[in-house]
């Protein structure tokens, strides 16, 4: 019977991670850090839990809604749990790290928690690893932070990754001298969101002349990077826009130049989940995977006083999980109850994974079997077990 009882259910959007799933996650996180510890960001850890007034302040307003609130029983204080670790790095980096030398590379890796899930995302707790590079307005930094999840994702094993780029501040360039009122503001990024260029049209009568023309143009511009990149050069923008756009186009010579065979699109108008950023933004995917590997783009810290320039990258565990190819299970040899110290250390030491037998009830090769193991010690050798006849 596969019941589980009911002081064993768990809540919506929460589950155990079991083997060897857990194991593979663990691996997978390992191999992420390291390949962001070689290229330079050291460590940090921040809490599960702060007080919602720095953790939901500046760039965390965007997730406060999703965020679970509970008062300190010592300051008596609202505390949140965080449902995001990017405005954590920002804090540490603009506080016990405000003195160290720029540009600071930091990375994390943790579990956090939200108060609702997506569509595309229905668990509520989820790991995250990622990275911040604080302290550089350089296009370079944006790719470097690319090319760091690149590596990054291929060293877990996941391959045919695309990057698609966006500029979430590019709409808002164009429309800020446009005189829209609140209702054709929100309808104007819906029909954005829809990427419906006959909806932004229908709404040309309620926005400066021209500046309807000029988004149906941009959403035009989605598709292969170097294709999308003419379109959007070719456009008529204004000052501010044609910057941004102009970064954009740095940011993928950079990374064609050091992966020429790269995979990047553009979507020039999408915002969802980049309300906090002011520059290039970044999603990957993978054909292997059914939703986002992860995300992150250039933004403002905002952590008192001071305000400096970061690209972020959070890579999302339970995606990436998903998207692991198989691996081969490790050999594992069972150990009959007379088996010395010595013995079991030294196979251990070869690279086996050895499981104790704890009482002789059954034979070892008969326990083997029970227990998942592929050979049983027999005589100081690992002895493979002969296949059961169905």
């Amino acid at each position: 019977m596969n019941d589980i009882p009911d002081n064993a259910l768990l809540p919506a959007g929460m589950q155990d991670g079991l083997p060897p799933e857990a194991s593979m996650e663990a691996d997978a996180v390992g191999s992420l850090m390291a390949t962001f510890a070689a290229w330079g960001y050291q460590r940090v850890k921040p809490p599960l839990m702060e007080f919602e007034t720095s953790l939901l302040g500046g760039i965390g307003q965007a997730l406060s809604a999703e965020a679970f609130r509970l008062q300190d029983p010592i300051s008596r204080r609202m505390m949140a749990l965080r449902p995001d670790q990017t405005p954590q790095v920002a804090r540490i980096a603009g506080s016990r790290m405000a003195h160290s030398p720029r540009p600071l590379r930091l990375a994390y890796s943790g579990e956090i928690v939200r108060v609702r899930g997506s569509q595309i995302r229905s668990e509520r707790q989820f790991g995250q690893v990622g990275a911040e590079l604080i302290g550089s307005n350089t296009w370079q930094a944006d790719v470097e932070v690319v090319l760091m999840a690149l590596d990054a994702l291929e060293a877990t094993g996941i391959n045919d990754i695309t990057v698609d780029l966006g500029l979430p501040s590019l709409v808002s360039a164009i429309t800020k001298d446009a005189n829209m009122d609140e209702e054709t503001t929100s309808a104007l990024r819906t029909a954005l969101d829809r990427k419906d260029g006959s909806e932004v049209t229908a709404l040309e009568k309620n926005i400066t002349k021209g500046v309807a023309k000029i988004l149906t143009d941009v959403l035009g511009a989605v598709g292969p990077a170097t294709t999308a990149i003419n379109k959007l050069k070719s456009i008529k923008l204004g000052a501010e826009a044609k910057e941004l756009v102009e970064s954009l186009s740095r940011v993928v010579d950079g990374i064609l130049a050091a992966r020429p065979d790269a995979s990047i699109t553009i979507d020039p108008v999408e915002n969802r989940g980049f309300e906090y950023h002011t520059g290039v933004t970044f999603a990957f995917f993978s054909i292997h995977s059914r939703g986002e590997l992860g995300r992150g783009g250039r933004y403002q810290t905002d952590f008192g006083a001071s305000v400096e320039q970061a690209t972020g990258l959070t890579l999302f565990m339970d995606t990436i999980l998903k998207t692991l190819p198989a691996r081969p299970a490790k050999d594992a040899v069972l150990l009959p109850p007379e088996t010395i110290d010595a013995d079991a250390k030294k196979l251990r030491d070869e690279g086996w994974i050895t499981i104790r037998q704890l009482d002789d009830a059954a034979s070892p090769e008969i326990e083997a079997k029970r227990l998942g193991c592929s050979h049983v010690l027999i005589n100081g050798q690992a002895s493979k077990i002969k296949a059961s006849k169905i």
